[in-house]
């Protein structure tokens, strides 16, 4: 069985709404999750908060956290999930920042470098990825199979 059907199915199982914010993979965790039959009794939103401008206005990440750390951080990929939580009130939140490239990369912050926030009720954790370069596919599906893969350990 598919890791999104088994989350689908310990949610359903536990009672627990789930929200996504994604930013560098422009929903494709949202989709993996509703492409479930019956995932609409635990997902409540997939909100894609591409620019910063939208972390700011959407997920009420403080400009000032952008513009100190960035928005590919581990500041603001753990205020993007716990703000989630508060706008969603679902249980369980991700939350998704990072470089997908091909350009956009530097020497501090590479392309490949995805920050993944999971909540589960007043757990927090944020896992620093570096995906091999080879290609905006492959990092966002990289992404994808790795924020499924935290999210199956943390809902068990």
């Amino acid at each position: 069985m598919s890791n999104n059907k088994k989350i689908v199915i310990s949610l359903k199982k536990k009672r627990f709404k789930l929200a996504i914010a994604e930013s560098c993979t422009g929903g494709k965790l949202s989709s993996d999750i509703t492409s479930v039959s019956g995932s609409s009794k635990v997902f409540t939103m997939g909100l894609i908060t591409y620019s910063n401008q939208a972390k700011i206005d959407i997920l009420k990440v403080p400009r000032k956290i952008i513009k100190k750390y960035g928005a590919v951080s581990i500041q603001c990929c753990l205020t993007m999930v716990n703000n989630l939580s508060k706008i969603s009130k679902s249980k369980v939140c991700v939350s998704i920042t990072g470089i997908a490239g091909p350009k956009g990369g530097s020497k501090q912050k590479p392309v490949g470098l995805v920050y993944i926030g999971i909540r589960v009720g007043k757990k927090v954790f944020v896992n620093k990825c570096n995906f091999k370069n080879k290609g905006r596919a492959y990092i966002q599906r990289q992404t994808v199979k790795k924020s499924l893969n935290l999210l199956s350990r943390f809902i068990k």
